[in-house]
């Protein structure tokens, strides 16, 4: 298989740095609905409003076509581990301050770099192991397990990273096979259909306006999102593009300080070092041996 030109692997990753701009601002109106309703509900919303945000602008162009995929259960699949995701990330912000949230996330590109070789070939090496290893101890030395300092949704999170993991493992799988904008419409699918057993439940009318703009800026921005992260994997490899996701923490640093006077620990920044040191070095080694 031939490399990607460099021109489409910096699109790739101008992409991916787009969706790190809309993900914390998405993270953050989250948290502030978190406060008064079900992340059941916030999820569903994030999904259905998704769903109907990206049909109203590819269908003009694309039509009935949007919905046709060639591999219908990769798909669903796909769509249930980003909803895992969401679910997961939504409840855990409820309790924890964004920015240690998006700091754990950060095991994500480390759980891409660990599946790469077995889901999609892109063979590792010895030195990416020991990041590897490396990288996940800098998880460790943000959730500081055993101290006084840990919180158990902090376990929430690290589930969400692993399934935001294999979904962006499953979105690299299916970007040569369907159209970017239908794998970022068939994201949503599971959350914003399968959530219509459990929504009557949860459900609680929006009290106001501003949260019913809320709930349309948490599916417009993850919509969007989403569909940035589809146009980058078909650009350029998941390994690569991995390493830019870590954009998202300073976001997510800036989002948590303006919305909710929160800002990290000396603790949480050195273990997200860590983590993107090590993922920074599994990138430039990827990057090398192309």
């Amino acid at each position: 298989m031939s490399s990607p030109a460099p021109t489409r692997i910096l699109l790739g990753i101008l992409f991916m740095l787009t969706a790190g701009l809309l993900f914390p601002v998405m993270g953050g109106f989250a948290k502030l609905l978190g406060q008064d309703y079900s992340s059941l509900q916030i999820s569903w919303a994030r999904a259905f409003g998704h769903i109907l945000f990206l049909s109203a602008l590819f269908m003009p162009r694309m039509g009935l076509s949007l919905f046709r995929t060639r591999r219908p259960g990769l798909q669903l699949f796909r769509s249930a581990m980003l909803f895992t995701s969401n679910l997961n990330f939504f409840y855990a912000i409820s309790f924890i301050p964004l920015a240690k949230a998006a700091a754990i996330s950060l095991a994500a590109p480390l759980i891409v770099a660990l599946l790469a070789w077995p889901m999609l070939g892109e063979r590792t090496t010895r030195g990416r192991v020991i990041a590897l290893l490396i990288g996940f101890l800098g998880v460790l030395v943000v959730i500081r397990p055993g101290t006084a300092l840990f919180h158990w949704a902090s376990i929430f999170v690290l589930i969400s990273a692993t399934a935001y993991g294999l979904y962006q493992i499953l979105t690299r799988r299916i970007a040569g096979i369907d159209p970017p904008e239908t794998s970022a419409l068939y994201s949503a699918f599971v959350g914003g259909f399968g959530m219509f057993l459990v929504l009557p439940f949860v459900w609680i009318a929006p009290a106001s306006l501003l949260d019913v703009g809320l709930f349309c800026g948490v599916a417009v921005l993850g919509a969007l999102g989403h569909y940035c992260v589809a146009r980058a994997f078909g650009y350029a490899p998941a390994n690569v593009l991995s390493p830019f996701q870590y954009f998202q923490l300073l976001g997510s640093v800036a989002v948590g300080w303006l919305l909710f006077s929160e800002f990290p620990d000396a603790m949480t920044w050195v273990g997200a070092a860590i983590i993107v040191g090590a993922g920074l070095y599994i990138g430039w080694s990827q990057a090398r041996r192309r």
